[in-house]
């Protein structure tokens, strides 16, 4: 599937800055490059995130604001120009009461009337703070009358994806963005460098693997979360 239509608006849910652009932000172009407009929910600041840059420019204390600016830049390659941020600390949404923090997401999806939300699968998100957001999101939609609710794309992060969840709604090709794709996740500077540096000197090493990278960049999966009473 290639052909991203204009919907009448696209909500991101994630907890951590990068979410929305690492395996994502080829589908979030297609869809703000066909007019529809995106808003950002963030949970926190990813402020305790073990990479500080390669080599590190950041430390824990300017951590928070320096990846807040990259959110920003990112948003700004992405075309999503509406970013609210919940405040909550990095690595403790798990804690948080689901009931509160689904009254805030609930506050935005009532407020922009998105008619999809992008957010992890639960419980196939691996990080607890992708698991623990995305739960709470579904609690929000599942308030919504059965005629009002949103459909939620969700990404599996585990290896055996299709093993336990089963095979991709969609497969979004995204080779026409893929420049723009990679300009929004490098960003993310302090997460790209330590992340993918490998895959830099994978895709520098021959025209061959360069291609190969490409090609796995180009499409992008996502599974229709269900929400039941």
């Amino acid at each position: 599937m290639s052909g991203v239509e204009k919907t009448r608006h696209l909500l991101l849910v994630f907890p951590h800055p990068d979410d929305e652009s690492f395996g994502k932000a080829g589908t979030v172009l297609l869809f703000t490059k066909a007019g529809t407009p995106a808003t950002l929910i963030c949970g926190t600041l990813g402020e305790l995130g073990r990479n500080m840059g390669n080599p590190p420019f950041a430390n824990r204390e300017t951590l928070p604001k320096i990846r807040k600016k990259e959110l920003e830049d990112a948003c700004k390659a992405l075309g999503v120009g509406d970013l609210r941020l919940l405040g909550l600390r990095d690595k403790t949404v798990e804690f948080e009461d689901p009931e509160y923090v689904a009254d805030r997401i609930e506050e935005v999806i009532r407020e922009v009337n998105p008619s999809i939300i992008m957010t992890y699968y639960p419980k196939y998100g691996v990080h607890p703070d992708h698991d623990a957001l995305s739960h709470a999101t579904v609690l929000a939609v599942k308030r919504l009358p059965k005629e009002e609710r949103p459909v939620v794309w969700g990404s599996v992060v585990v290896r055996n994806a299709e093993e336990v969840v089963g095979k991709p709604d969609f497969v979004i090709d995204v080779s026409s963005v893929f420049e723009e794709k990679m300009a929004a996740m490098k960003a993310h500077k302090s997460q790209y460098q330590g992340l993918f540096a490998r895959m830099e000197e994978q895709m520098a090493s021959s025209p061959e693997a360069r291609a190969e990278v490409i090609a796995s960049l180009s499409t992008e999966r996502y599974w229709v979360v269900p929400i039941e009473d």
